[in-house]
């Protein structure tokens, strides 16, 4: 058994009761070929990227679904010859969720070799002196001091 998701687009002029009837079919065919249906959700009208067979939109369907490589071919055959389907795609998504698992566990591994840091202590802020500290020779603002304390001289 394998995990599947299809998502397929039916026409937007088609009644609602066709629609829902249609998802039941497919709910049907799954269920009878030994496959279980995840989730089924119905997105509604949305607007297409591009015309596809003179439509500007169209009833978004998705279905995630498990079952046998060939159950997935059946579901495409009918989805081609159903006119109130106008576009669709299968995708397989076990093997990305066997990936994703892979390396959340590779990660774990790595933290559990790593040593934790130790806490960090928060940084001292510097102290502000009081008085301004005396201007070494050559600095700008030295000449200023230096010049005040010839005038106090003479």
């Amino acid at each position: 058994m394998r995990v599947y998701e299809e998502l397929f687009i039916v026409k937007p002029d088609a009644p609602e009761e066709e629609v829902d009837a249609y998802i039941g079919q497919i709910k049907e065919l799954i269920t009878n070929g030994k496959g279980t249906v995840d989730k089924a959700d119905k997105w509604g009208t949305r607007k297409l990227a591009y015309r596809v067979q003179k439509y500007n939109e169209g009833v978004y369907v998705l279905f995630q679904f498990s079952s046998s490589p060939e159950l997935v071919k059946e579901i495409e055959r009918r989805m081609r010859v159903t006119d109130l389907v106008i576009k669709f795609i299968t995708v397989r998504i076990d093997e990305k969720a066997k990936k994703i698992e892979k390396r959340k566990k590779q990660r774990e591994k790595r933290a559990a070799r790593k040593p934790a840091p130790p806490p960090m202590a928060a940084p001292a802020l510097p102290s502000m002196p009081s008085e301004p500290a005396p201007a070494a020779p050559g600095l700008p603002g030295a000449g200023a001091s230096a010049a005040a304390a010839e005038t106090k001289e003479s």
